[in-house]
């Protein structure tokens, strides 16, 4: 099974750290966000990865290589000019075999422990229901990010909540495509502007929501929070082996 993996942002928001290394390698525990994506990946069965770079693009040629290292098959989709995210995932999936199986695609700063195996199994199910399903998609509930005031009718506040869920959820960057979805991608620009919306407007997307950990790394806070979980996560894992 393949993945293709957005690499080429610039992480303007994270400088100084991306003045030298595209945001997907930008370390976390000691590891780049991309290296624990890729071991995401290849626990739900991702046998190749095609990393769709620019930005400092042999930063991550040079640290995954072949792949083999790594246990996948790695690959690399280069822009010489910024096509945009949509562009991105289309060239690389012109890259790929001729095949009617689903394709993952990512964000290259997401961290989750959300369960891809839910999402490719309802891909397969919308599939078999209707071939004309293109997409599934990982949405994820919205935190405020604003403390929230309640307050009662006569105006006395009752409370503060600090990380309110919000009764709305977001698109989490994580995606099972069908191939033939690439004709429908734009050659240059974002597939959230203008292929999602087309999909979504004929019935031929889905969503699979998680309450899982998830993040996008674009601030210094969202980085402390993904090492703090994943800190948290091998100290747990270590104490269940004791």
């Amino acid at each position: 099974m393949y993945a293709l993996i957005l690499a080429g942002g610039k992480g303007e928001r994270l400088r100084p750290l991306t003045d030298t290394v595209p945001k997907p390698m930008i370390p976390l525990c000691g590891r780049p966000i991309l290296w624990h994506q890729v071991r995401w990946l290849r626990e739900a069965g991702v046998t190749d990865v095609v990393f769709l770079v620019g930005h400092l693009a042999d930063a991550v040629r040079e640290y995954f290589g072949d792949g083999s290292d790594h246990g996948v098959r790695a690959h690399y989709s280069r822009e010489d000019v910024p096509l945009g995210r949509g562009g991105a995932l289309r060239r690389g999936l012109a890259a790929l075999p001729r095949d009617d199986g689903p394709v993952i695609a990512t964000n290259g700063d997401v961290i989750t422990d959300a369960s891809l195996a839910e999402l490719i199994a309802d891909f397969h199910a919308r599939r078999r229901r209707s071939r004309a399903h293109c997409a599934t998609i990982l949405t994820v509930p919205m935190t405020s990010p604003y403390g929230i005031v309640d307050t009662g009718a006569d105006g006395v506040v009752d409370q503060f909540r600090e990380k309110a869920v919000l009764p709305y959820a977001i698109n989490g960057g994580v995606y099972v495509l069908h191939p033939g979805i690439r004709d429908l991608l734009p050659e240059l620009g974002d597939h959230e502007t203008t292929t999602f919306p087309a999909l979504a407007a004929e019935g031929r997307m889905s969503a699979v929501s998680t309450d899982a950990f998830w993040r996008s790394v674009d601030s210094p806070k969202d980085l402390r929070e993904a090492e703090e979980h994943l800190s948290s996560r091998v100290a747990g894992a270590a104490e269940a082996t004791r």
